[in-house]
């Protein structure tokens, strides 16, 4: 098959239209469609549920909105679960900052009523608000260790203690201990927000 013959069936598979192009600019939108779905689909082993949320965390972090519509839409249309999908916005809330994550979430809260999908979802914490700090550290050392807290003991004593732990209970137990999304997913999303931001430390 050609790019332009993957294009086509991939861009069907998620839009569940027959394939198309904007007709005010056909000549740049075709470019577009035959690089994304003909060509970058097909790259490595993510399976496209995967691709779908590592593009969702993306646009939401470029704050790029009409196309996180369509690709929240995409994402729905090839099985990833609703629950998901509002993790991988969630999950971009300590990188980006929550004005800009609620911006997203608003936006998938119109394609769920759009789409016939009742909100609010379930609740993804199933443990005591107290223990934040005990499930957050459960995650966060076979990952990081006790890196947060080296990095941070510069800091006046009162601080280097404060704010590995906030980090602790907020960074890893109010996102990382949610359900519905696994910890290999969440990391990989992590990356792919780090990217975006063109974060370097």
């Amino acid at each position: 098959m050609t790019r332009i013959d993957l294009a086509k069936e991939k861009y069907q598979k998620l839009s569940q239209k027959e394939f198309s192009v904007d007709p005010k600019d056909p000549e740049f939108m075709t470019q577009l469609q035959y690089l994304i779905f003909g060509e970058v689909f097909y790259i490595g082993d993510l399976s496209d549920t995967k691709r779908e949320l590592v593009t969702c965390s993306v646009l939401c972090v470029l704050q790029a909105l009409p196309q996180l519509k369509a690709y929240l839409n995409a994402a729905l249309n090839i099985g990833v679960p609703s629950l998901e999908l509002r993790e991988a916005l969630y999950q971009c809330a300590p990188f980006i900052g929550y004005p800009r994550t609620l911006n997203a979430i608003a936006v998938l809260n119109d394609v769920f009523e759009e789409r016939g999908i009742k909100v609010p979802l379930a609740n993804q914490i199933d443990f005591d608000d107290a223990l934040r700090y005990e499930k957050g550290l459960e995650i966060q050392m076979p990952l990081y260790g006790t890196e947060i807290q080296e990095r941070y003991s510069y800091l006046p004593k009162q601080m280097a203690k404060a704010l590995p732990r906030f980090l602790t209970e907020w960074r890893f137990g109010d996102f990382y201990a949610r359900k519905a999304l696994d910890i290999q997913t969440r990391e990989l999303l992590v990356l792919c927000i780090l990217t975006a931001l063109n974060a370097t430390t």
